[in-house]
């Protein structure tokens, strides 16, 4: 006898019920979240892959800077010593001359560098100090006790720029070089005048006559202008004996040129105070033909670090070049500094 349990029918035990309408609208819901937490995931999956690409490329990158940044310190150090092979070392000597240290530490490597078979030196200055002039004499000289040296002048190799020209074993110019220059100046303004009539005094309390003379504030004593005149003709005469000893000159010739005067590369040449009319191909000729340098060598500029813009600082101009601003700056920078010095300076 079959029971009855009212008027809906239960389906047999184990049958498969027809999907209702809650059933239906259930089951739609979990497959859009299922469409939707696939969707996601596959975006997750997809950035996780992008930042593994990333990191990928920005590895290559890296390791790529890295290696650049090697290589460029590797070259730049081997251009400043000319590494272990053989080379002919150049040497610029530009702006204002001044007492330099790194400079003349260069220059004195540079003796002691054996691979280093000759010296160029290109000069392009208006002068400088006296001292900064006998400094780089004297670090020039010490060069030529080892080696060859030939003096390469530019636009200008005056005064001080000249001196350094005078320690090498050739100096060649171009036909409008300008040069010479010989003598020594040291200058002063006075304001006393501008003072007197503003009516302004200065007053000072010093330990001797000569003390900071001559001074800006006040008329300008015989007795000092007779003392700062022994001092200019005491390195003067320095400088004449440098161009008498080192050009070979006799009195006579030396007196056509001991007034100062500049001169072009053509006349320079005429005076005796050069050697060759030409630029940096002839003095490689010379010091092949003449040196016994061999034809081969490659020349290679050798520059001191700057402590001021530092090692990197250095490399990024060594391998980028320096702004033009910065040769004005060299030029400039001397000038500002504080205290007396001597110039042996074109005007």
């Amino acid at each position: 006898m079959t029971g009855s349990t009212g008027d809906r029918d239960e389906p047999p035990l184990g049958a498969r019920r027809a999907p209702g309408p809650w059933d239906r609208a259930s089951g739609g819901a979990n497959e859009a979240m299922l469409a939707l937490f696939s969707a996601a995931q596959e975006a997750a999956n997809t950035a996780a892959e992008e930042k593994r690409r990333l990191r990928r490329r920005l590895f290559w990158w890296r390791l790529g800077a890295l290696a650049l940044a090697v290589v460029l310190i590797v070259s730049v150090i081997a251009s400043r010593d000319g590494g272990q092979r053989e080379h002919i070392a150049r040497v610029d000597v530009l702006g204002v001359i001044l007492d330099d240290r790194a400079r003349d530490d260069l220059l004195l490597n540079i003796a002691d560098n054996d691979a280093a078979k000759a010296l160029i030196v290109r000069i392009d200055s208006p002068g400088g100090t006296t001292v900064g002039g006998e400094a780089i004499f004297e670090s020039l000289r010490k060069v030529s006790e080892k080696k060859p040296v030939v003096a390469v002048l530019g636009e200008v190799a005056a005064s001080g720029g000249y001196i350094a020209a005078l320690a090498a074993d050739r100096i060649i110019a171009r036909g409008n070089t300008i040069t010479a220059s010989i003598g020594v100046i040291f200058t002063a303004p006075n304001f006393s005048g501008a003072l007197e009539k503003l009516g302004i005094e200065v007053v000072e309390v010093k330990s001797g006559a000569q003390k900071a003379e001559p001074s800006p504030y006040k008329p300008v004593d015989p007795a000092v202008l007779e003392a700062d005149r022994a001092l200019i003709d005491d390195s003067f005469d320095w400088f004449l004996g440098l161009v008498r000893d080192r050009r070979d000159l006799t009195d006579i010739q030396l007196a056509e040129v001991r007034d100062g005067r500049i001169l072009t590369g053509r006349l320079a040449l005429e005076e005796g105070l050069i050697d060759q009319l030409g630029g940096e191909a002839d003095a490689i000729a010379w010091l092949r033909s003449e040196r016994g340098v061999p034809d081969d060598l490659p020349v290679v500029d050798h520059a001191p670090l700057d402590p001021e813009r530092g090692f990197l600082g250095q490399l990024v101009d060594d391998a980028f070049g320096s702004l033009a601003l910065g040769g004005a700056t060299t030029y400039l920078e001397p000038l500002t500094r504080p205290g007396p010095r001597l110039i042996s300076q074109v005007r």
